[in-house]
């Protein structure tokens, strides 16, 4: 049955989606391996397959479904829910599924079940794993034009994806290459390099190696004598409240830290006069883990979690709150706390932000905050430092790789290798890269915004493309209705056969190990 449409050509056609999709989820391969062979020979197509083309396992067949080229697949479950992609000849795992649309153009329908991602993506079903609303997708109203016209349709908008494709591949080549230039700018500053010139002018006013070494030590222990005082002094506040609520924690005495080992300092780069590679452990008396308790959507303070951190500053966008005034006054953050994302996955671990706001929060479990003494460390020097490549391939070395997380915990960030130098040029560091990095971060802007109407641009050409609007129509085209009722036609042919014992299934699974 078609659905009226005042809104798409007199030629088309407007039905249910699911009236015309062959479809058909995949399912875990009874047995595989790693290695293809004889019997191993069909590619296990799960989603890293589906995504990067990257084969992991062959199965023999038995206990499998099939997809092929002639397919195109849908991620069911999981976050990527409703992503689309072109078929590949294996066997079809079970977070997918293959679509095919037979006497329709099978890239139309993957076009259009494209234009659709973001909207089946966001009503995903599922407490637990997301996974596609069949009752949403199935139910889409489906545009169908002449079959002549279809092959036009896909042929525009390949041919305006491909321009989009070029420009974007482009912005993000750019990107790289700023990254990079932003690497290199950090490398720089943490040896010494950009403050060369000024070192030469101010070489009276700097310490010895020895000097900052004695004084990154007194230092320390004044801090822990002022906490002391400070702990002391809350005690007695407890008390005199009539002991309301938890007892103040004491700071515990700074922890002896040994040089950095030889193995690392061999990776480590030179450093000019006057500054030291030691452990991050100095500039703090310790460090400290967040919240744990269980935070809400309501509440006087928001709770900084690690998904906050973005590309070493606070994302304000996503938040949960607490009002538990015990957890506020333990973990409420001071302007220039420096944060520290140690668990998440193996790429985004060891992410941090400076706090720099008034606005009053408290930081949640994941992350660590770092109370870096700002007479030897100031905090914007520490956290561009820990987004440094130096910090970075020192975090690879000591995390702990779990299943799709890593780890690295507050005793091995204390013993990241740290470039110290005096106070006075960790200044005027800061001052250059302030300058340089505030550029880099322009262009960087200005590419993810053409990035962003790059994809608006996308979807406004699919948006015409079902619309009837991407390409003129052709009055000699054979009318979407005939090209239906052929279709019906022929679905009643394969439904008598199947009753002969043939059914579409098993002609489909014999199709796709021809393809094999």
């Amino acid at each position: 049955m078609y659905m009226a449409d005042n809104h798409i050509p007199k030629s088309w056609c407007l039905v249910r989606l699911g009236d015309f999709v062959e479809n058909e989820k995949g399912k875990k391969p009874k047995n595989q391996q790693e290695k293809r062979d004889e019997r191993y020979c069909y590619p296990y197509v799960d989603i890293e397959a589906f995504e990067d083309n990257v084969i992991k396992s062959y199965a023999d067949g038995i206990n499998c479904r099939f997809c092929s080229t002639d397919d195109f697949l849908m991620v069911w479950d999981g976050s990527r829910s409703g992503l689309v992609g072109k078929g590949i000849d294996g066997a079809l795992g079970s977070t997918l599924i293959r679509i095919n649309f037979p006497g329709i153009h099978n890239d139309y329908a993957y076009y259009f079940l494209q234009s659709k991602y973001l909207q089946i993506n966001s009503r995903a079903k599922g407490s637990g794993t997301p996974h596609v609303d069949p009752d949403l997708l199935w139910n889409y109203s489906f545009p169908i034009p002449p079959l002549n016209e279809q092959h036009r349709i896909v042929a525009k908008i390949e041919e305006l994806f491909s321009e989009l494709d070029k420009g974007v591949e482009s912005l993000k080549k750019a990107r790289e290459q700023l990254k990079v230039y932003r690497q290199a700018l950090l490398k720089h500053a943490f040896e010494g390099k950009l403050t060369e010139d000024w070192r030469k002018k101010n070489a009276d006013k700097l310490e010895t190696a020895d000097q900052l070494l004695d004084r990154i030590k007194h230092e320390r222990e004044a801090r822990y004598q002022q906490q002391l005082e400070e702990w002391k002094s809350a005690v007695e506040q407890w008390e005199k409240d009539g002991k309301v609520g938890k007892r103040p924690s004491k700071q515990g005495k700074p922890k002896h830290l040994k040089s950095i080992g030889k193995d690392i300092q061999q990776t480590l780069p030179n450093l000019p006069d006057g500054w030291v590679w030691g452990k991050l452990g100095l500039m703090t008396t310790g460090v400290e883990y967040g919240s744990s308790t269980k935070s809400k959507k309501t509440g006087s303070h928001p709770v900084l979690r690690m998904g906050n951190i973005q590309n070493g500053k606070f994302d304000w966008s996503d938040l949960v709150y607490t009002s538990n005034e015990e957890e506020i006054r333990r973990y409420l953050l001071k302007k220039g706390d420096v944060l520290f994302n140690r668990t998440n996955s193996p790429e985004l671990v060891g992410k941090t932000a400076t706090y720099t706001e008034s606005r009053p929060a408290v930081f949640a479990g994941y992350l660590i905050r770092i109370n870096q003494i700002n007479s030897i460390a100031l905090s914007q020097y520490l956290n561009l430092f820990l987004n440094s490549h130096v910090a970075k391939q020192y975090g690879n070395i000591v995390k702990t790789d779990g299943v799709n997380q890593s780890n690295i915990n507050g005793e091995k960030l204390i013993n990241y290798p740290f470039p110290y130098c005096s106070t006075l040029e960790q200044k005027k560091i800061l001052e250059i890269l302030d300058e340089k990095l505030s550029v880099i971060d322009v262009f960087l802007d200005n590419i993810e915004e053409n990035i962003a109407r790059s994809e608006a641009l996308r979807q406004s050409i699919l948006k015409k493309a079902f619309s009837g609007q991407l390409v003129p129509q052709d009055p000699n085209d054979e009318p979407a209705s005939v090209l239906l009722e052929r279709i019906a036609r022929e679905k009643a042919e394969v439904a008598v056969t199947a009753k002969k014992g043939r059914g579409p299934k098993k002609i489909i699974k014999q199709k796709a190990y021809e393809h094999l």
